[in-house]
Parts: structure tokens; C-alpha cells; sequence
């Protein structure tokens, strides 16, 4: 039976129906949970339901019936654009360099994994709203706002189709362009096929975009791949991105913290990992699987006389002494050019060590699972990154890794690699990289990416919150101010309906009402244009419940991911593997007569023969090492699924309510009419024109315009390398002074100062000089804009002197007198017309002989002239000490050849001033 919208409805439908009624029989079990509201409680079971369906179909099947066409809302835009080629081999190079020498041949060659179906290139799709879309084309803007998205899926199935409705929110909450790479799935393509295009697609917006503009999101799967793609960029020198958001990343493959190995009742990912139907994809042969079937092709066994003579799947034998030996991937003996797996893994069972033949994880063999780029907790250092959100659902199974992973990127020298990962490259990375600034947030008793749920309460407080950070990094990193949508009174948290909530019954609240005292404003997660908390060394560590009340979150010492033995990570543990087997077991069993066809059907292919890769080794699952000569693997075509169409219709109907909302809070001064008041003045049809079919009247009947709010960055993250609130106050005037010396500095070669199109990041009034480290409130640099500036930017000769209200001495007061003065050392315009002073003293009494800007007046002249025609312009010099002067000391400059009795020359003819305060030297 193949999986399709009927065959799926059949197998979903009783768990439909059984949660529905134990919904309302077993009420005090679901209090205070997630599950006390009626929707959350049956898309968490309908999508446990969906994979245990799934698992007992092939690996095809579920990538088939994942990846088919969803149509998509009128009010969303969708365009699909292909990754040139020329992206997909700069990104194939990038990674090489990161894997190096040692990498490339575990890997198993540099070639096989950059082969492609024919005519499948990689095409990403471009996700807005329709709105955002003709705004932006009315104001020739190209868009601030882009969010690379890499969906989930454990590596293996799902597709941007599936995952659409999730990003439409997401770009309508953040004002933005989604871009989602509809990246090549395992096992057929492992590992590192996917972080290839995944890769290819950010070098690809980079040409159109500046990286302040992009934010990168994923989850799941997808959220580790982003980890791997941040790491790369750093280690690369590839511009990093504004910021990024994993929600419930997966990364840890190897499953080596303690909550995988514990029950998660309020979790729906399979705690005994995936299995499926066997096919040609998976699972792949083992290595005495291959060696069996290489043994009957060289003694010519005729094809109906084969058996299945299955293999053990583990060896057995007595542990070692030196317990480190294991978990380590080792080359069987013999032939090493098959496609077999060319690693086991070894663990502790029983008090023995098993060797592991079976490959566990679809993305990579068991050599590779502990690899930093296939599980990110091994990295040596993950600082250095740009801002990261963090969310995690505190029932799934993968909370411990996530937990852990937030508190490496911000206290990497706390949480280093194992001793095995040590060396002088390690050491390196965590000297090097300062910490990166993450929000952590764990939601009570949520799944396994919960936003999957779109249509339930806490799901809408997520999305929320993802566009509340991703505003925030955008802003910061483009160092301006963005305009948001406040959707207070147009995006209504609630059920889709009354729906029953055994904490509080029946309820059909709006987003500012709670059952729970504990709610307040301060309190709440916030939304787009909300200011994100300050960090705290390096972090923002929050609780979130299902209302959307934020508290703080325990101490690390609280958590067991945070405490555990650092040499333990990395290594896969009992209790999952027992797990693995014992459920292997039984698919083994059930589906038997299957595996004989399918290894039948492999012995036949490996008679005819496979084309290779000069010599690589791809994994056994790689298409690419199963590729028959003469034929041509090409992609299907994709068919509608009306099973996924009403998934993603129920997912977009929140969406679909508040777009409506939106345009109608967006028509000024409408007052929406009952039947009653409008009959015999309008038709029935005109009045519902009016109403514009609003989802809930009640909520739009006396809703004002909807309004924008300013999100910026109010120096949350503490740009102070590492100081916290128990930093001496001697230690931050130290580290101060010394950017100070840092600023002032000459520029070396290949710095961007020297480059033609530099441009000095002086802020809103231009460059601020420093005296020990503290800015004064002056600017360099910048013409003078306004009369009140061109004092403030007097030219001065006191190189001690920053900003002071400290009497002149004569000369500087001589020097200041004239505006035009000023700039007679800073602009060529200036010299031309202008007299120094000084040379002017030097060489004697004044001439008579005038002409334009050459008349020079002494203060006894001024002061006829000025206190007659313009007193309150007059100047009154001073000696040194303080006493006023009779000697003429202050020169002034005649313009057009004037005479000095004649009328005061227009302010128009003097040139404006230009800041010249000397720099501390």
C-alpha cells in the first residue's frame, strides 16, 4: 500500500478520533501542559501517528510523498530561481579546505558528492508576502530583510513545500524575503551533499545581498546544518550573516546526552531512531553483506540459486583494557575499495564491546558521526559567530544537546572538545574566537520543533519570538533603525476556536489574556519591535511557558547536557543503541522477504556492474556509487498532494485571518455596518465588500490603523571582549585606552582605510575625539552643518586640548576670530582665499593696496565697524593675562575689495567651517 492522502487519512484517522475523546476523559494528566489545550494535543499525536505509518514504508515513499507540490495562498508570493553552477563549485571548493587532506578521504573522495541527477539542478524559492512585495517595488527597494531558511526533516525527507507554511509566517511576522534551498536529501545523498547546496545558496544571495541583510533560520536537521555553515563561513573568512535562529537544532548524531536515553511521553520524534521498509536506498549492505555478495559473483552463482545469508549485525567480544579504544571508527582488513561502509562503531553492552556493523544514521556512516560538521557539539570552539536564538522544547529528546550547544557558543572555554579532540588546532580556535551572543530559550514541556504545530497557542508565541530576535539582529547589524509591524490588534493569539483547556476550560482569549496570575507585560515574550534584554555574559537564558510567560531559567549546573563528562560526548550510549537494535530486529523479521528481492535485485546490478569516481569511495547508501552504466538517473516529476494542501491550509489559517485583519486595520476611518443599520441605504453585497470578510468581526469591529513600531539595537550585546558585571572598573578604563591607541594608529597595508571607497564609521555627527579612552561630545571630520557647530568645531592649535570650556590664549583667539580662517589649512578653496594670520603679523602693518580677500583690519577697526553695523557679531580680544586689549590683535578678512567703513559683507561670502581638532597624540 502506497503512501498517499488516503492511505495516510486511513492510518491518522483513529488517532484523530482516540486523542479526542481521551482529551476530555483524562483531564488532570494533561494540566498545566501543553497538551491541556485540545489543538496541540492532537497535532502532536496526528504527526506521531504520521511516522510510525511512514516507517513501515520505504525511505522513496516518504521522500516522495513529502516533497510533493503544495499550492500556496494568493497572498503569498512565491518565485523559484536555480543556483548557477559556478555557486555549487565555489562551495565545493570551500568545503574542501574545511575538511582538508585527513577529511576528504573519510569522506570518501572529493568528486562523488558534487554528482547530480541529470537536469536537477539546485533551485531555491523565494518566499513574501504579496503586500511586502508591491511595497517594496514602490519604493525601488530591493529588500533589507532576507531569511535563508534549511528545513528539517533528519536529513532525509521533507522539502520546502511541506515546510512553506511555516516560512510565510515567518516572512510576514519579520517583513521579509524567505529563501529556501531545496537542498539534496539522504541517504541517497549524504553527507556533505546537502551542506553543498546548502552552502552554494548563501554564496549565491551574497551577490545580490549585503550579509547585514540576511539572517539564516533552520530546523531540526536544518538548525544543525546552519551550525555547520556558520562554522565554515568563520574558518573561510566568508562574510558572516546578520544573525541566526536553530530552532531545536539536531546536533549530535551520535546521541550521547542523557535526554535521548530517557522517556519523552510529550515527544513525537521515535526514541528508538528511524526505521523503514527496506529498498535500494535503505539500508545499505554492511561490510559482510558486500563481502557476500562479492564471494557469490566470483564464483559464478547463478542468480536464482542466492540466499540471504545474512550477516550478525554486531560482533561480540570482551572489552578491552583501554576503554578508549572505543567509538572509534577503524578500516576492516582486506579489500578497501568496495562501496561497503568502511567503518564500525564499537560500544558497551552487556559488559562487552560490540562492534556495530549496520549503519545507524541516514546521513553519514558510523565513522562520521562524530564529525564536527555532521555533529556541531564536537567543534572546538563555536565562538566567534554572529547572534544566535536558540529554542528548545523542554519535552523533546534532543533538549540536552541544544541546552549544551547554547552554552559552548557563549562560554567556549568553559566547554572545550573531548581530550581525544585536543590539539594545537583546537587550542588555537578557542584562543581566537571571542564568544558569541545567544538567546537561549527553552519552552516548557514542547516537542520537537514546535512551530510545526503552527495553529496552537504556543506555536504562535514562537513565531513571535523568532521575529522579535530577527529584527533585532538586522538592525544591529545594518546599524540603522527598522520599521515593524505592530500586530497587537491584528495577529490575535488564541485557539483557532473555543477549544477545551483542562487547566482553565472552555477558552477563546486574545493575546493579552491569561489564565495565569503570573502574566504581565514585562514578562511576556515579545514580538518584532519589542527591545530584545541586554545580554548577560554573552547570553540571554530564558523559560518560556506555554503562555508565552518568560521566566529565568535554571543554572547550567541545573541541566544535565551542561555537567556531564566532555569526554563522553561524542560517544554513542547504551541505552539508544539497544533501542536501535531491537527495533532493527524486528523490521528484519517482519519485512524478510524483502530484503531477499532487494538483495537479489543487488546482485544482479553488481554483476552488470557500477560506474565509479576514479577510484573514491562513496558511502554504501550514495546514489552516486550505485549508478548502472548507460543509464541516466533523472528527478520526478513532482504531483499535488491534497493531504499536504489541507495540512498547510489548517498551518496558513491563523495567516490567512491576520492578513485579512492587516488590510482591513490598513482602510481609515471604516466602521463596518450590521444588515440591520445598512438595509434599504446598500446591498447585502456591498456591506460584505465593506467588511472585506474579516475572520473574526468581533475583533475588527472598532480596531484602529494598524501602526509600525522602530525596532534598533539598544546595546544589548556589551561590545567589551568578554567583561562582565564583575569586571574592575581599572580593567575597563585599561581596555579602553588601548582601542583608543588601536584607533589611532596609521592604517597598514591591505587595510580597509586605504581603499577608495572607505568609508570611516563616524556615526550620526561624524568621528568623537577621546581623552584616556572616554569620548567628549565633539566630531571631527564632518563640514559644519549649522552656526551652533561652527563653534563647536573652532580650529584649535592646543594638541592637549580636546573639549574644554578653558580660557584662548591671543592667538588661538585670533586664529578663531574669522570663520573663513578656519578652514584655510583643511580646504584648497581656502587657501586661495584667505590670509594666515600669522604671515600676516610676520610681514607688518597692513597694506593698502585691496583687493578681494586680501584686506586685513585690527581689532580697533573691528570695533567701529562691528559694534555700529552688527554688534552683536563683535569681538573683544584679550591679552594673556586675562586683561582686555587696546593693540590690534584680531584680524578680519575684507571681501570683494571692500573698504573697512563700509557696510558689513553678507554672511553668504564666508565659507563655512570644518572640524580640525587635533587628535590625541
Amino acid at each position: 500500500m502506497n503512501m498517499n492522502t488516503a492511505t495516510v487519512s486511513m492510518a491518522v484517522t483513529p488517532t484523530v478520533l482516540s486523542t479526542f475523546l481521551s482529551h476530555y476523559l483524562n483531564r488532570k494528566p494533561l494540566r498545566q501542559r501543553p497538551t491541556a489545550h485540545l489543538s496541540y494535543d492532537e497535532g502532536l499525536h496526528l504527526i506521531r501517528s504520521f511516522l510510525t505509518f511512514a516507517s513501515h514504508h520505504t525511505v522513496e515513499e516518504l521522500q516522495a510523498f513529502t516533497s510533493q507540490w503544495v499550492p500556496h495562498p494568493q497572498w503569498v508570493k512565491v518565485d523559484q530561481v536555480e543556483i548557477p553552477e559556478s555557486k555549487l563549485l565555489q562551495s565545493a571548493d570551500i568545503i574542501q579546505e574545511q575538511l582538508g587532506p585527513d577529511g576528504i578521504k573519510r569522506v570518501g573522495g572529493q568528486n562523488w558528492w558534487q554528482w547530480r541527477k541529470l537536469k536537477s539542478p539546485l533551485k531555491a524559492e523565494w518566499i513574501e508576502m504579496r503586500a511586502d512585495y508591491h511595497d517594496r517595488k514602490k519604493a525601488n527597494d530591493s529588500g533589507k530583510r532576507v531569511m535563508l531558511y534549511v528545513h528539517g526533516g533528519a536529513y532525509f525527507f521533507g522539502s520546502v513545500d511541506e515546510h512553506r507554511y511555516q516560512m510565510q509566517r515567518h516572512a510576514r511576522k519579520l517583513k521579509a524575503r524567505v529563501f529556501a534551498p531545496e537542498y539534496r536529501l539522504a541517504p541517497q545523498f549524504p553527507f556533505p551533499c546537502g551542506l553543498q547546496d546548502c552552502l552554494a545558496a548563501y554564496l549565491y544571495l551574497l551577490e545580490t545581498q549585503d550579509p547585514t541583510t540576511i539572517i539564516l533560520a533552520g530546523d531540526s536537521a536544518g538548525g544543525g546544518m546552519v551550525m555547520s555553515l556558520l562554522v565554515i563561513m568563520r574558518d573561510r573568512y566568508i562574510p558572516l550573516p546578520a544573525g541566526a535562529i536553530l530552532i531545536s537544532p539536531w546536533v549530535d548524531l551520535t546521541h550521547s546526552f542523557p535526554s535521548v536515553s530517557n522517556d519523552c511521553p510529550l515527544d513525537y520524534i521515535p526514541q528508538h531512531g528511524f526505521h523503514h521498509k527496506p529498498s535500494k536506498a535503505w539500508p545499505p549492505l554492511n561490510v559482510d553483506e558486500y563481502a557476500l555478495l562479492k564471494e557469490q559473483i566470483a564464483t559464478n552463482t547463478k542468480l536464482d540459486a542466492t540466499k540471504l545469508m545474512k550477516q550478525e549485525s554486531v560482533e561480540a567480544r570482551h572489552l578491552p583494557q583501554d576503554l578508549a579504544q572505543l567509538n572509534t571508527g577503524k578500516v576492516e582488513d582486506g579489500d578497501n575499495s568496495s562501496f561497503a561502509e568502511t567503518g564500525f562503531l564499537s560500544i558497551n553492552l552487556d559488559g562487552k564491546e560490540v562492534k556495530l556493523k549496520d549503519q545507524m544514521q541516514m546521513y553519514t556512516t558510523n565513522e562520521l558521526l562524530s564529525h564536527p560538521l555532521v555533529s556541531p557539539v564536537m567543534q572546538s570552539s563555536l565562538g566567534g559567530l554572529p547572534p544566535l536564538l536558540i529554542m528548545t522544547g523542554g519535552g523533546e529528546i534532543l533538549r540536552d544537546e541544544q541546552i549544551y550547544l547554547a552554552h559552548k557558543c557563549a562560554n567556549p572555554s568553559k566547554y572545550p572538545p573531548p581530550d581525544s579532540a585536543m590539539n594545537d588546532v583546537a587550542r588555537e580556535q578557542l584562543n581566537r574566537y571571542k564568544p558569541t551572543d545567544v538567546q537561549l530559550q527553552v519552552w516548557d514541556d514542547l516537542c520537537h520543533v514546535a512551530p510545526t504545530l503552527s495553529f496552537t497557542r504556543p506555536a504562535k508565541y514562537m513565531y513571535r519570538s523568532v521575529a522579535q530576535f530577527g529584527a533585532w539582529a538586522l538592525a544591529r547589524a545594518q546599524k540603522t533603525e527598522i520599521d515593524i509591524l505592530d500586530d497587537d490588534d491584528i495577529s490575535v493569539i488564541s485557539s483557532s476556536s473555543s477549544v477545551y483547556s483542562s487547566d482553565g476550560g472552555t477558552t477563546n482569549r486574545n493575546a493579552g489574556e491569561e489564565v495565569q496570575s503570573e502574566k504581565s507585560p514585562e514578562s511576556a515574550v515579545g514580538k518584532a519591535g519589542d527591545p530584545l534584554p541586554p545580554f548577560k555574559n554573552h547570553m540571554i537564558r530564558q523559560r518560556v511557558s506555554r503562555h508565552g510567560v518568560i521566566s529565568p531559567l535554571a543554572a547550567p549546573s541545573e541541566f544535565p547536557g551542561c555537567i556531564m563528562d566532555r569526554n563522553d560526548i561524542g560517544i554513542v550510549k547504551e541505552t539508544p543503541v539497544r533501542r536501535w537494535l531491537e527495533t532493527r530486529s524486528q523490521w528484519d523479521k517482519r519485512f524478510g522477504s524483502v530484503r531477499v528481492k532487494i538483495h537479489k535485485r543487488r546482485f544482479k546490478e553488481m554483476v552488470a556492474g557500477y560506474v565509479g569516481f576514479d577510484g573514491e569511495i562513496p558511502p554504501p547508501s550514495a546514489l552516486a556509487s550505485r549508478r548502472k552504466a548507460g543509464e541516466d538517473v533523472k528527478e520526478k516529476k513532482k504531483t499535488k498532494s491534497m493531504g499536504l494542501a489541507l495540512w498547510s491550509l489548517w498551518g496558513s489559517k491563523h495567516d490567512e485571518a491576520t492578513v485579512q485583519r492587516e488590510h482591513g486595520a490598513d482602510k481609515p476611518g471604516v466602521k463596518f455596518a450590521t444588515p440591520e443599520e445598512g438595509e434599504g441605504a446598500r446591498s447585502p453585497s456591498d456591506l460584505k465588500d465593506q467588511e472585506d470578510g474579516p475572520a473574526d468581526r468581533a475583533a475588527t469591529r472598532n480596531r484602529s490603523r494598524s501602526k509600525t513600531k522602530i525596532v534598533r539595537d539598544e546595546s544589548q550585546v556589551a561590545e567589551d571582549g568578554g567583561v562582565n558585571d564583575d569586571t574592575p572598573i581599572s580593567v575597563l578604563m585599561a581596555m579602553r585606552q588601548e582601542k583608543s591607541k588601536q584607533a589611532e594608529r596609521p592604517p597598514t597595508a591591505g587595510s580597509d582605510m586605504l581603499k577608495p571607497d572607505y568609508v570611516p564609521d563616524t556615526g550620526v555627527m561624524g568621528k568623537r575625539p577621546t581623552v584616556c579612552g572616554i569620548a567628549v561630545p565633539f566630531s571631527l571630520d564632518k563640514e559644519a552643518d549649522t552656526a551652533s557647530m561652527i563653534t563647536l568645531t573652532s580650529a584649535l592649535d592646543q594638541p592637549s586640548r580636546a573639549a574644554s570650556p578653558a580660557p584662548l590664549n591671543p592667538q588661538v583667539r585670533a586664529m578663531a576670530g574669522t570663520s573663513a580662517a578656519v578652514v584655510a589649512a583643511a580646504t584648497d578653496k581656502a587657501k586661495d582665499e584667505v590670509i594666515d594670520p600669522e604671515a600676516v603679523k610676520k610681514s607688518g602693518p597692513p597694506t593698502t593696496n585691496l583687493t578681494r580677500a586680501s584686506i586685513v583690519v585690527y581689532s580697533d577697526e573691528i570695533d567701529n565697524l562691528w559694534n555700529t553695523q552688527a554688534p552683536s557679531l563683535a569681538t573683544t580680544p584679550f591679552t594673556e593675562k586675562g586683561s582686555y586689549a587696546t593693540a590690534p590683535t584680531t584680524p578680519l578678512v575684507a571681501v570683494d575689495g571692500a573698504s573697512p567703513n563700509t557696510e558689513r559683507p553678507p554672511l553668504e561670502s564666508f565659507v563655512s567651517a570644518q572640524e580640525d581638532l587635533p587628535m590625541k597624540k
